[in-house]
């Protein structure tokens, strides 16, 4: 089968030829018709987990992935032939995932049925970017009414978050630009900043001089984001998904929060899919790029939404 490898940490990734996956007790093959892209993706071939979990090479990337099961390991009950599903392909020992032809995962991992109705494509673009959406939505309890400040809104986790954040009743306030804006105000947001016209804590100082009552900062430095952090009121919650937020400086503060490293599962999942079957949430894809192509992409930054692998 083809799948996008890396040979060592590292290394660049290419479309080489793997051995055929095949199930063991309480396990499902899968074969994949798409995959989600996520910036976890290249952390992993550069060996972000190396000290976490053992890794088997040639390493097949990708964490999320949509299809149909095709084969099925002895004592599996949740699932069936044919079945479309969609979950995370990153089980121990990592090297096994979601950019090829085929994957093997357990039935108890993460991985749901699709609802009819929704494109195999949107489904493998949901795990991770709308999982961890989810996760932050569900940690800070958002009520109706309060100011959501979303720093790096227009890129995958964003773009679901926007729309959560929205759903949960909030005023949200995204940061894009040109055509950017337009897109993060059909997605639900009340207010978009413009980041390249200047800082964005001055730009919103003046337009709420009581603070905000929640940041969540997918994107910005430790440095950048102490400094947005003067815009939330006391009492108020901050969240970063890529570690940079100090906890002690936000307690000092009394603000709730910290960094995020989202924990969703299948019932986070599901309830994401039943959201985008009943027409509340949209997937934002991007672009969509055949696996022959696929890396090309992975570690790509400037996405606008999603991009997902056909497979």
């Amino acid at each position: 089968m083809r799948a996008i490898v890396v040979r060592k940490f590292g290394a660049t990734p290419e479309v080489a030829d793997m051995p055929m996956p095949e199930p063991g007790p309480g396990t499902v093959r899968v074969q994949l018709a798409a995959a989600g892209v996520n910036p976890f993706d290249q952390r992993m071939a550069t060996g972000f987990l190396n000290d976490t979990l053992p890794h088997d090479f040639p390493m097949i990337l990708g964490v999320d992935g949509a299809g149909a099961i095709d084969s099925l390991g002895s004592g599996v009950h949740r699932f069936a032939v044919g079945d479309r599903v969609v979950g995370k392909f990153r089980t121990p020992p990592a090297g096994h995932g979601s950019f090829a032809e085929y994957a093997v995962v357990p039935e108890d991992a993460t991985l749901v049925p699709i609802p009819a109705g929704v494109p195999t494509a949107a489904a493998a673009a949901l795990p991770t970017a709308g999982g961890t959406a989810q996760d932050l939505v569900d940690a800070t309890g958002i009520r109706p009414g309060q100011t959501v400040l979303i720093v790096g809104a227009t890129g995958g986790v964003g773009s679901f978050l926007v729309q959560l954040a929205n759903i949960a009743g909030a005023h949200v306030i995204a940061t894009a630009r040109g055509a950017g804006a337009d897109r993060m105000t059909r997605l639900g947001a009340a207010e978009t900043v413009d980041y390249t016209a200047g800082p964005i804590g001055d730009q919103l100082a003046a337009r709420y001089p009581d603070g905000i009552d929640i940041l969540f900062d997918l994107v910005s430095p430790p440095t950048a984001l102490t400094t947005l952090t003067a815009l939330v009121r006391g009492g108020g919650t901050v969240y970063s998904t890529i570690g940079s937020a100090d906890e002690d400086v936000l307690r000092a503060r009394d603000i709730k929060g910290g960094n995020l490293e989202s924990t969703a599962r299948a019932p986070e999942l599901a309830r994401l899919l039943q959201r985008v079957a009943d027409g509340d949430l949209v997937v934002p894809i991007d672009a969509t790029v055949p696996l022959a192509e696929g890396p090309a992409v992975i570690g790509a930054s400037g996405a606008r939404g999603k991009t997902v692998l056909t497979i």
